[in-house]
């Protein structure tokens, strides 16, 4: 196992390549089940979930190859619609196989699935979409059976609660349907809208994308031809990059990155006392002065990313004055503060508010991470604290951040990957 040594103290300066998005590339991958031919997929991240994925897609019966940094999947002809325990209890996204592979062949059995601990995320929305479009359901011994031997009928659903996943497996799943759908309380998210225009792109008739509502227009069991994808940039990673340039007093160019994805995270970092520079596909971050206190309430897209408040808390401790942070997606996503406070961070919580004391002075210390963006905001920690901070169980950054340390480096950061002691 492998942990990250940080000696803090440097300011990060210069420029920085975002990756493509890993929330954007899963439900891709999920979607090449639906294509009747191989489908190439640029800008894939090389992140731990997208390897398990496309390991869960081989053992379905697809397969892929690599050339100039391409994948072309081939999902066309699966053998197996069993998507089973061992992989899917890595990976949350793993639920994705759900709608596609019940479209495309009638019938799949799916793992209940695991991922990060930050609270219940019940897959009862995809249930209740599944079964409206006409299929039997039913949950043994640990899997969901999933049935519609005549295939699926197009319907209206409802999300009573807004559901990334949840909206991505219904799109899938109406899209070879009979007939029209139409998803109420459709996610906005940048990587639900990618996904819809890749499966309009392949001929499906879909209005609305980006909108609360959108109506599909099904092929009634054809597959179509899924053209070839870039996936977009991850904003996150994206957002991770900008505070940890502010933390450090750093000025930093990031290149290939969508600015119009950005705004909640920049809006508030501009409420913080930093200075933008905008291109077509950069952002430059600028020093500032004195980073003032700020107060957040997360929501889903266009509101303020739920997988951004970790980094901002770490941000918010070298402000001049108090900082309030209102978590409202999950319960238990504030599982990183501890450990913040293991490096001298004053943070109070009160239900689903945290308030974080500024300026604090930070120290290195030995801390754990706990989920994939809680690793992200003790590695920004590390990176403002006098001394040297080792970060344990970054198996969970490894999920979701590619080479983290390589890139950090680059501008400036002490940073090493270490092999834990025995």
């Amino acid at each position: 196992m492998d942990c990250l040594e940080i000696t803090g103290g440097a300011s990060l300066n210069g420029k920085l390549i975002v990756s493509g998005a890993k929330n954007a590339a899963l439900p891709i991958l999920a979607a090449t089940i639906l294509s009747k031919n191989p489908v190439a997929i640029a800008n894939l991240p090389n992140v731990a979930d997208i390897r398990t994925f496309l390991k869960l897609l081989e053992l379905l019966g697809g397969g892929y190859v690599k050339e100039n940094e391409i994948f072309t999947i081939d999902a066309s002809k699966i053998a197996c619609v069993v998507a089973a325990y061992d992989i899917v209890k890595t990976m949350r996204a793993s639920i994705l196989v759900l709608g596609p592979l019940l479209a495309r062949y009638g019938e799949c059995r799916v793992s209940l699935p695991g991922g990060c601990a930050i609270g219940q995320r019940p897959v009862d929305l995809h249930l209740k979409a599944m079964e409206k479009m006409g299929a039997n359901i039913s949950i043994e011994e640990g899997y969901i059976h999933a049935k519609a031997p005549r295939g699926l009928k197009g319907a209206t659903i409802v999300f009573d609660k807004i559901s990334v996943t949840g909206s991505e497996n219904a799109v899938m799943a109406a899209a070879l349907a009979k007939g029209k759908s139409e998803i109420v309380n459709c996610a906005k998210e940048p990587e639900v809208v990618q996904l819809c225009e890749t499966i309009a792109k392949s001929g499906v008739k879909i209005d609305g994308i980006g909108g609360d509502a959108i109506e599909i227009e099904g092929t009634g069991g054809e597959a179509p031809n899924i053209p070839p994808i870039r996936v977009i940039p991850d904003r996150i990673e994206a957002g991770t990059y900008l505070c940890a340039a502010a933390i450090t007093n750093g000025s930093l160019t990031l290149e290939r990155v969508e600015p119009r994805h950005m705004t909640a995270v920049t809006d508030k970092l501009r409420q913080m006392g930093f200075a933008f520079e905008f291109g077509a596909d950069t952002i430059r971050i600028l020093k500032s002065a004195q980073i003032r206190p700020v107060e957040i309430v997360t929501a889903e897209y266009p509101g303020f990313p739920t997988d951004m408040q970790a980094q901002m808390m770490a941000l918010a401790t070298q402000a001049e004055g108090n900082s309030a942070i209102e978590e409202r997606l999950f319960e238990n996503r504030f599982m990183h503060v501890g450990e913040l406070a293991r490096m001298g961070a004053k943070i109070a919580l009160r239900g689903n508010t945290a308030t974080i004391s500024g300026k604090t002075k930070l120290i290195g210390a030995d801390v754990m991470a706990t989920d994939l963006r809680a690793s992200s905001a003790l590695v920004l920690a590390a990176l403002a604290a006098s001394g040297k901070a080792r970060i344990h169980r970054i198996y969970h950054l490894d999920r979701g951040y590619e080479r983290m340390e390589e890139k950090l480096r680059a501008i400036g950061a002490q940073i090493e990957r270490k092999k834990e002691p025995n």
